[in-house]
């Protein structure tokens, strides 16, 4: 199972469930879409023998130590990335959404930024916001679980 996030925004209170949401999903890859904020939210999102995935978000201040804290696995985004034989897309602020969505390259596209769920198919591609884990805007803390297989997604609520 991958576990797709985005805007967590240093809400501690919501980010601390992650560990459990991993170990109760087997989740097998991490994605998280930007707006981390602060690098000491990292050591919830970073696990052994869990691929992660992350790009910077527009409120990320410290981007220097995010980027070293993660080992170098939150990057500049967009950035395209092959797994379990699925290409993805994965950004933050969603300017080049439709261009990728219409490329028909990708099997998932995975954004954030605009803290509202979108949960759509566009010929082979599902794209993907899962919405903002801190709930902070729309009080609704919300993540996505994707089976990689099937391409079923299930939009879940702290």
């Amino acid at each position: 199972m991958w576990l797709i996030l985005s805007d967590s925004h240093d809400n501690m209170i919501k980010i601390k469930h992650i560990p459990n949401i991993v170990e109760e999903n087997n989740v097998t890859a991490i994605f998280h879409c930007g707006d981390f904020v602060s690098p000491f939210t990292l050591p919830y999102f970073l696990f052994e023998n869990i691929e992660f995935y992350g790009v910077f978000g527009n409120n990320d201040g410290e981007k220097i130590l995010l980027h070293q804290k993660s080992n170098g696995k939150i990057k500049n985004g967009p950035v395209t990335i092959e797994l379990e034989n699925k290409k993805i897309f994965l950004m933050h602020e969603p300017y080049s959404l439709i261009s990728a969505e219409k490329s028909g390259l990708y099997d998932y596209i995975f954004f954030g930024h605009t803290h509202e769920i979108v949960k759509r198919r566009f010929g082979k591609t599902l794209v993907l916001n899962p919405g903002e884990l801190c709930g902070w805007l729309t009080s609704k803390a919300t993540y996505a679980l994707l089976d990689p297989i099937t391409g079923e997604v299930e939009i879940k609520e702290l």
